[in-house]
């Protein structure tokens, strides 16, 4: 009986809740005691889709979106590839508040990036 309550579920056709077979000849509801009879629901099938949103939505996650930003220029470094001295770069904090922040350089000559921690 545990088997058909885990893989066969159905839900009440009048409050939702789900069904429990409680024989083999009935299902019942817990809420509001309705029986419907095990000829009744054999054979019907219950799927549920739920998209990546739903799943969002249910835990209370919201989507941040990154926008493109202008990236703030240096002459301060020079590029290890190929000897440029401009480049963008911005900073993230990576490890724990109590480190420093790793500052992210891409070269505007060639695009090489390099991180400074």
């Amino acid at each position: 009986m545990a088997y058909s309550e885990g893989r066969d579920f159905m839900f009440c056709d009048l409050c939702g809740t789900t069904l429990t077979l409680s024989s083999t000849k009935h299902a019942q509801c817990p809420l509001c005691k309705r029986k419907i009879s095990a000829k009744e629901i054999s054979g019907r099938q219950i799927s549920y889709t739920a998209t990546a949103e739903d799943i969002r939505r249910e835990l209370g996650i919201s989507i941040i979106r990154e926008e493109k930003v202008q990236l703030q220029k240096t002459d301060a470094k020079t590029c290890e590839k190929c000897g440029h001295n401009e480049h963008t770069y911005y900073s993230r904090q990576m490890r724990s508040a109590d480190e420093g922040a790793t500052t992210f350089y891409v070269c505007t000559n060639c695009q090489h990036q390099f991180t400074e921690n």
